[in-house]
């Protein structure tokens, strides 16, 4: 029962990204020239399930993409506070907790991220 309900949950996400990400204007933000927050969440569905519940193992690729993108701290807050991670269903509680969970040595850690600091 649980793999159809990641599947329809990963479905949505696209959903909500082609919704929401398909008329963006590029600008110098928070995740470069030519990218943009809701761009970089949809980048991190891997981490889902991961970002809904914090016992839920996190997959080598989603720690890929977070050590990835966390390479800027203001683009990884920003993609996991964006719209579409939010339409996606994730905790920014819960998302925040990732880059520990991954061991990643070089992890922003301290940095705030809008409510919540990355553990």
């Amino acid at each position: 029962m649980e793999a159809p309900m990641k599947q329809i949950n990963v479905l949505v996400f696209f959903a909500i990204l082609a919704i929401s990400g398909l008329q963006t204007v590029y600008g110098a933000g928070e995740c470069g020239k030519f990218s943009t927050p809701d761009r970089e969440a949809f980048k991190l569905a891997p981490c889902m399930s991961a970002a809904q519940d914090e016992t839920a193992p996190v997959s080598s690729s989603c720690c890929a993409q977070v050590k990835r993108i966390g390479q800027k701290p203001s683009c990884l807050c920003a993609a996991m506070l964006s719209n579409t991670a939010k339409m996606a269903g994730i905790k920014p509680e819960v998302a925040v907790t990732i880059p520990k969970r991954c061991n990643l040595s070089d992890r922003p850690a301290g940095y705030k991220c809008g409510d919540y600091t990355v553990p």
